[in-house]
């Protein structure tokens, strides 16, 4: 088989993970240029496969890489990591399709490694008192991510690289935010709790016999509005992306977004059901935002946050974070809460008020 055949064959195995694995992604990948969209395959099922790598050897189950346990499994990681930057990857077809998209980009080690470290807090069990430990937490597991994607994009600006950490960080406290109940039966917890003890919640109680209530759902929504105000931040970087990357950017934070809009729908019941978007509001949201990058921006944001600053030295970034014009797609977002409000007042039984552009 040529060289190029056998790449063919990766890429194609790479991708019926992402068929598998995140319906989300997969419908923004598919407005990404070619190229980023094959390399954020390889990067996606890479990550894809060492998660559950670590979940597998945690459950006792065998998986592709990993021992007998969990520390196994991530010291097979590492070894496989080692491997894929030596130039000579396992033979996984995610492997060698990353490793491909490491040497071309020439992805800082680092950035992967951070991945890996998220993966090891999971495996230990490690517990999140407040909001900044969650964040952290984020950071490694979806942040790293965020920065591979904007290199792969050709982004070299320190202001734009920092951004796409925070959007990484948006998308993954959504998820946290969806699948409080789903990571309670693996033994997870990754609300902070702290938050739990003021809303009068004991977590280790809790964890123990997850039901939800309408505390556990102060506390979720609690969350969501943490993760809209990174989308905030991030959004503003999608502007600073190569013109042809931008719907698909867009799209992936305006459906990862409304998965939170589903678990407010839901009053923040996430532990009796995962929210789904479905594929008709999927379709909607990613022509929103072929929109939305076509606009520019007036107004700016906050710097981003302290802890991706870790990311941006390792690859040796330089030059001020500064805060950018806000892209047209935080109109959208700022759409998406006023309709939040106008439903949530009319579910109480009074009326909100209109909500501009939009008709009853």
């Amino acid at each position: 088989m040529s060289e190029l055949a056998a790449a063919e064959r990766d890429l194609a195995a790479c991708q019926r993970l992402l068929v598998e694995g995140s319906r989300s992604f997969l419908a923004a990948s598919r407005i990404l240029p070619r190229e980023v969209a094959r390399a954020a395959c390889a990067l996606y099922a890479f990550c894809r496969l060492a998660d559950d790598s670590v979940d597998a050897a945690g459950e006792g189950r065998a998986a592709p890489g990993a021992g007998a346990g969990a520390s196994d499994a991530l010291a097979g990681l590492r070894e496989r990591l080692d491997a894929i930057y030596a130039g000579t990857p396992r033979a996984f077809a995610a492997d060698r399709a990353f490793a491909g998209v490491v040497a071309r980009y020439r992805l800082p080690r680092a950035w992967p490694q951070a991945l890996l470290e998220g993966f090891e807090w999971d495996a230990t069990g490690r517990q999140y008192e407040d909001l900044a430990q969650v964040r952290d937490y984020a950071v490694r597991v979806a942040g790293s991510v965020g920065a591979m994607m904007a290199r792969v994009m050709g982004v070299q600006s320190r202001a734009a690289v920092a951004r796409a950490c925070e959007l990484g960080v948006a998308m993954q406290l959504t998820n946290i935010a969806r699948d409080v109940g789903e990571d309670a039966r693996l033994g997870r917890l990754y609300l902070p709790r702290g938050w739990m003890r003021a809303a009068g919640i004991d977590p280790d109680a809790w964890l123990a016999r997850p039901v939800f209530t309408p505390a556990l759902g102060g506390v979720v929504d609690r969350l969501l509005d943490e993760a809209r105000r990174c989308y905030e931040g991030g959004a503003t970087g999608i502007v600073e992306l190569p013109v042809a990357c931008r719907p698909g950017i867009g799209a992936a934070a305006l459906l990862y977004a409304d998965i939170g809009r589903s678990v407010r729908a839901r009053g923040c019941d996430s532990v009796s059901a995962r929210a789904v978007v479905r594929p008709g509001r999927k379709a909607q949201l990613m022509a929103w935002a072929a929109l939305a990058s076509l606009g520019g921006g007036t107004r700016a944001a906050a710097a981003p946050p302290a802890e991706v600053e870790f990311l941006l030295d390792a690859a040796g970034l330089v030059g001020a974070v500064h805060a950018p014009p806000r892209a047209a797609l935080h109109s959208v977002l700022e759409l998406f809460e006023r309709l939040e409000r106008r439903d949530r007042g009319l579910k109480a039984g009074f009326d909100a008020g209109p909500v501009p552009g939009v008709r009853a």
